[in-house]
């Protein structure tokens, strides 16, 4: 297990590093990122390199036993980079230039910027490839965490080539893009510039490409260091850290090119949905590459800086939050940072060694849950552990979102809100993109999943077919991949499947002007939209957002519609399609009807949880052979497991798990546990 932080030793003198290396051995530190931000200390000026004091710091962090994941420092570049080269920086809509000051003032377009990073990049590699220390590369930082897109000259230019070999020609692109709408009809690649400030609605599908380019650009930055650092003999593992659900880049690409998923993860202490919230982002980073053990890069020991208000952690909670990563796939936890700052943006953001010292809560808290990841025996990778998965898709993500829908949308909320019934019930779920839903799942649910490509519609097609259980949300397969309708109106893809026709959505507006279409959460919230209601079983149920108007052609109809344009017509249909079923629900129910339809799909895929019968606020994961439970509740909870203590060796039996308590235990899946054939209908109940 991984244990450590981003280590900044270059803001503060040379008398303190001893004394770090004698406290991270004390803190159970064995790894730490060095050098993210370390570009105008390693190079102060265009001919001036400086490498001494990186060397002494590595070499002290060696001899102390502590490995290095060392960064190429281009996440931030250095005053005399600008002030030298000013088409390196980027530019909003407006074309009003961002300046440095702050951090990732780059356009990651520019030829002059990917130059001068390479040449950094180079020197840094070829100095430590072989240093002993060394055991990872952190290439860049978060990229695109604060600046979502670049406008600038240097963005116009590099989207033209990128849009000349995506489409070779520029009547290709006008296909694509729809241009004979609103005379947009262009007559050479040079007639293109990035979606700059218009005075109304871009072009839906040209917004869709840049947002691809915006991603790809990013990449390069990536791909273009990390060829380097293995043309200089590099053999460590190579990857960035990344952000979780981060709508600009889309890390279902990225992952291939990283030899190893790491995350930054802050949950707010303050959200009610906290919980939730981060077990979604580590099934999500767990799931870009199955299989592989992850790393937790960044977490907090405590508050942040950054939020309108910075709650603390409850007591405990660090463990906890831990565990949960370790649960859901991590052998590396790491921390921003280790010691405090004294200055910057940052120096109210804690870290492991806090400005107070070691005879303080976090530092005892950091001590302890050090003693106690290097206990645990070794850890199983990630196995198929998930018989769920969520349908996630970022280029989805970038069309939904887009204006001039029938409502607007709040993806990250939807999906949050579907997995949210699943984490409730226990069940271990991976989150991926449609392609990716196969045989190793039993059920598969797609909330919303407007863009569908082919490929995807194929995969979830074959995969009812061959037995699982899909359940698919409203506004889902509506345009192809370049945000254009398909002939034949909606549902073309998936239709014939779940056995409906789709007329029209019916979007159930939000009273008053601006209101914002979210998830169901959000429109409870905002009590300003109307609603539907519908009966499933013996209970009404909610729908927000749309209620469709399709209907039934060889479905049976689970709930119809009570009331509006759609009354009588169906909100919920299920069709038995090969071996096996297709769902369909018309419209975003609120809580309490996700919950319903969840259960109701879990029960005909014969999907089991983790552990059943869990109290409120307890949750339960699986890798492989371990299973980790953790109370997040504030009262003592009863747990009973057929297993062995992974820290003690005991029997688990039935115990109390305290608040914020977690247990580690070795539970061998029995065969054929949790993975269930699934409930069909007799065959003649479908229609």
């Amino acid at each position: 297990m991984l244990y450590g932080a981003d280590y900044n030793p270059d803001q503060w003198s040379e008398d303190v590093w001893d004394d770090d290396v004698r406290l991270m051995q004390e803190a159970g530190v064995n790894i730490v990122s060095l050098g993210i931000f370390s570009w105008s200390r390693i190079q102060p000026a265009e001919d001036v390199w400086d490498f001494a004091w990186l060397d002494t710091v590595i070499d002290k962090l060696h001899a102390g036993g502590i490995r290095v994941n060392l960064a190429t420092a281009t996440a931030s570049p250095p005053p005399w980079v600008s002030a030298t080269y000013p088409d390196v920086l980027p530019a909003d809509e407006r074309g009003a230039t961002y300046w440095p000051g702050s951090r990732q003032h780059f356009a990651p377009s520019s030829p002059t910027y990917r130059r001068l990073a390479a040449d950094l990049v180079r020197r840094i590699a070829e100095r430590y490839a072989s240093h002993p220390a060394v055991v990872m590369w952190h290439v860049g930082n978060e990229y695109g965490c604060h600046l979502w897109m670049d406008f600038s000259d240097s963005a116009r230019d590099a989207y033209r080539i990128w849009l000349a070999k995506r489409y070779a020609t520029i009547d290709a692109l006008n296909d694509a893009w729809g241009t004979s709408f609103w005379s947009q009809r262009y007559g050479s690649f040079d007639e293109v510039f990035p979606p700059r400030l218009a005075p109304y609605s871009h072009n839906p599908s040209s917004m869709l490409d840049f947002r691809r380019f915006t991603s790809d650009m990013l990449l390069e930055c990536y791909l273009m260091e990390r060829e380097i650092l293995v043309a200089a003999g590099a053999d460590q593992p190579i990857t960035t850290n990344f952000m979780g659900p981060f709508k600009p880049a889309d890390y279902a690409a990225w992952a291939p090119f990283m030899d190893v998923i790491a995350d930054d993860c802050y949950p707010d202490p303050a959200d009610p949905h906290r919980v939730r919230d981060a077990a979604f982002q580590r099934d999500l980073v767990r799931s870009l590459k199955r299989g592989v053990p992850w790393i937790l890069m960044e977490q907090a020991t405590d508050a942040v800086n950054w939020r309108p208000a910075n709650a603390g952690k409850a007591s405990g909670a660090l463990a906890a939050e831990t565990a949960q990563a370790i649960g859901r796939g991590a052998d590396g936890i790491m921390f921003f940072q280790w010691r405090q700052s004294r200055a910057g943006s940052e120096k109210f953001h804690s870290a492991m060694l806090p400005h107070a010292g070691t005879d303080t809560a976090i530092w005892r808290s950091v001590t302890s849950l050090g003693d106690r990841l290097a206990a645990l025996p070794e850890l199983p990778a990630p196995g198929d552990d998930a018989p769920v998965a969520l349908v996630f898709d970022w280029e989805n993500w970038w069309a939904v979102e887009e204006r001039d829908h029938p409502t607007r949308v709040d993806y990250h909320a939807i999906c949050l809100e579907w997995y949210g019934a699943l984490h409730a019930l226990g069940i271990m779920v991976d989150i991926v993109p449609p392609e990716k839903v196969d045989e190793r799942y039993r059920l598969a649910i797609a909330p919303t999943l407007y863009l569908l490509r082919d490929a995807g519609a194929a995969a979830l097609t074959r995969f009812v077919e061959s037995g699982g259980t899909l359940l698919a949300g409203p506004f889902t397969d509506v345009v192809d991949e370049h945000d254009q309708f398909r002939d034949g109106g909606f549902a073309t893809q998936l239709g014939g499947m779940l056995g409906i026709r789709f007329e029209d959505f019916s979007a159930l507006a939000a009273a008053g002007a601006g209101s914002t279409g979210v998830g169901a959460q959000g429109a409870r919230a905002e009590g300003a939209r109307a609603t539907v209601s519908f009966r499933l079983g013996d209970a009404d149920h909610v729908g927000t957002l749309v209620a469709e108007g399709i209907d039934a052609r060889g479905a049976d109809v689970l709930a119809t519609f009570a009331q509006g344009r759609t009354a009588g017509r169906p909100a919920l249909t299920r069709r038995r399609h090969g071996a096996g079923e297709a769902w369909y629900i018309a419209t975003m129910p609120d809580a309490d009807g996700i919950a319903a339809v969840v259960a109701a799909v879990v029960a005909a895929a014969g999907v089991e949880p983790v552990l059943a019968g869990l109290p409120a606020g307890v949750e339960a994961a699986r890798r492989g052979d371990l299973v980790t439970v953790i109370n997040h509740g504030d009262v003592p909870a009863r747990i009973t497991l057929d297993g062995t203590d992974a820290e003690t060796g005991e029997p688990v039996g039935s115990r109390d798990l305290e608040p914020q308590g977690v247990l580690f235990a070795l539970a061998p899946l029995r065969a054929g546990v949790g993975r269930p054939a699934p409930a069909l209908p007799d065959e003649g109940a479908a229609r």
